[in-house]
C-alpha cells in the first residue's frame, strides 16, 4: 500500500494537535488544581461535586441560621433569670407584708416596692434580640410586645414563635404570652378565694388535692363550682359546701370535698363565703402583681383580709414563678440541643466537602507522572514531524 506524503503530514499534524491539547488539559489541571475545571471533563463527577456543593450551601445556611437562633436564647435565659430573682424578690416581700406588726404605712411601702419590681418585670418582657426584633415578640412584633393598658398589661404581638427556615427546629423568638401571661391560677387544679363582702376575720388557703380520682377538675368536670357558706347562731359557727350539711367549724381544721381540701382560719361572720374555682391558665405575672399591690395598698384591713391577700398573692407568685421556671427550663433545653445540632451540621458539611474533593480534586503525584509522560510523548511527536519533513520529494530533488 502506498501512503502519499500529504497524508503523512496530515496524520503528524492531528497527532501533534492532540498531544498539543492533553498537554495544555494536564497543565490546566496542576494550574488548578482539580481534574474537573468544566463539566465535560467528567459529567459524572461535576454532578457530584455540584451536589456537594449545595450540600456545603445549605450547611453554612443552617449554621447562620444556629448562631442567630442561639443570640436569642441566650438572651431569653439571661432575661427569665433576671424575671425569676424579680419575682423571687416580690414573692419574699409580700411574706413580709404579713408581719402582724406592720401598720397599713409599711404595707403600702411594700405595695410600692412591687410596683417597682412590676416596672421592671415590664422592661425585662420588652427586652430586644439586638436584631431589631423583640426576644419575646411571639410569632412577630415592631414595637414592645408588651404594653402598660389601663386594665393592666397587654399581649399585643401575635402568639407562638418564629423559627429560621432551617432543616432543625430554631427558634428566632420565644411566645411571649404564654411565658407571662398564661401561669395556671391557683394551686394549679383549683382556685379558692375569699369573697369581697366577707366581714369576718376568716381566710382560705389555696388547697390541695387529695383524691385525684374524685377530683371533678381531674376528671373533666371543670365548670364546678364550690360555695363555702358560714352560718354564726347562738355563738355556734357552721358551714355548708354548696348547700351541704351543716358542720360545726374549726379554725385550721381541714374542709374535704370531692378529692380537694381547703383550710380556713379565724373567725367568719355570718354570711361570710368562700369559694372554689377550677384553675384557669390566664394568670398574668403583672396581674398577680398588680393584686397584691392593689390588697397591700388599702387600709384599715383586718387581719383575715391581711392573711387572705397575703396567703393569695404568694400562691400567684409560686404560680407565675413555677410557668417562668419551666419556660427558662425549655430555653435551656433548647441551647443544649443546639450543641447537638451544631455537631450534625458540622459533620454534613464535612462529608459534603468530602465527597467534592473526591470528585473534583487531583492527585499531584499522578497529575504531575501523567504531565510528564505527555510532555515526553509531545516532544518526541515534535521530533518525528522533523523527521517526516525531511523525507519530502522537493527535499530530496534539493540535496
Amino acid at each position: 500500500m502506498r501512503v502519499s506524503t500529504a497524508h503523512t503530514y496530515d496524520k503528524a499534524i492531528e497527532s501533534l494537535q492532540k498531544r498539543q491539547t492533553e498537554l495544555a488539559d494536564s497543565q490546566s489541571q496542576l494550574t488548578s488544581g482539580k481534574k474537573v475545571n468544566v463539566p465535560s471533563d467528567d459529567p459524572i463527577a461535576a454532578a457530584r461535586a455540584e451536589r456537594a456543593l449545595a450540600t456545603i450551601a445549605r450547611s453554612d445556611a443552617n449554621q447562620r441560621a444556629l448562631e442567630a437562633s442561639r443570640n436569642v436564647m441566650q438572651i431569653a435565659e439571661s432575661s427569665m433569670a433576671d424575671a425569676v430573682d424579680l419575682i423571687q424578690s416580690a414573692r419574699e416581700s409580700i411574706v413580709s407584708a404579713g408581719n402582724a406588726s406592720f401598720t397599713d404605712a409599711e404595707r403600702k411601702s411594700v405595695a410600692k416596692k412591687l410596683q417597682e419590681i412590676r416596672t421592671q418585670l415590664l422592661t425585662v418582657a420588652n427586652r430586644a434580640d439586638g436584631g431589631g426584633g423583640f426576644v419575646f415578640g411571639g410569632q412577630g412584633a415592631d414595637t414592645a410586645p408588651f404594653i402598660d393598658a389601663p386594665g393592666g398589661v397587654q399581649f399585643i404581638g401575635q402568639g407562638g414563635e418564629t423559627l429560621a427556615a432551617a432543616g432543625e427546629q430554631m427558634n428566632l423568638t420565644v411566645d411571649g404570652q404564654n411565658v407571662w401571661l398564661k401561669a395556671s391560677s391557683g394551686n394549679g387544679v383549683f382556685v379558692s378565694d375569699a369573697s369581697a363582702t366577707n366581714t369576718g376575720t376568716g381566710w382560705i388557703n389555696s388547697g390541695s388535692v387529695t383524691n385525684p380520682q374524685a377530683n371533678p377538675y381531674l376528671t373533666g368536670l371543670s365548670n364546678a363550682q364550690y360555695d363555702i357558706d358560714f352560718q354564726v347562731s347562738g355563738g355556734a359557727t357552721t358551714y355548708t359546701v354548696n348547700g351541704g350539711p351543716a358542720t360545726p367549724y374549726v379554725s385550721g381544721q381541714a374542709i374535704v370535698f370531692d378529692g380537694m381540701s381547703v383550710s380556713i382560719k379565724g373567725a367568719p361572720a355570718n354570711g361570710d363565703k368562700f369559694t372554689v374555682n377550677p384553675s384557669q391558665k390566664n394568670l398574668s405575672v403583672f396581674d398577680a402583681l398588680d393584686s397584691a399591690i392593689q390588697a397591700l395598698g388599702a387600709s384599715n384591713l383586718n387581719n383575715g383580709q391581711i392573711s387572705q391577700a397575703v396567703n393569695k398573692g404568694i400562691a400567684n407568685m409560686d404560680a407565675v414563678l413555677s410557668t417562668m421556671q419551666g419556660a427558662r427550663s425549655g430555653v435551656g433545653e433548647t441551647l443544649n440541643r443546639m450543641d447537638g445540632t451544631e455537631n450534625r451540621i458540622s459533620a454534613t458539611k464535612l462529608a459534603a466537602q468530602t465527597e467534592r474533593s473526591n470528585a473534583e480534586d487531583l492527585d499531584m503525584t499522578d497529575a504531575i507522572s501523567s504531565f510528564q509522560a505527555k510532555q515526553s510523548g509531545y516532544d518526541a511527536a515534535l521530533k518525528s514531524y522533523s523527521m517526516v519533513q525531511k523525507m519530502s520529494l522537493f527535499q530530496y530533488l534539493n540535496s
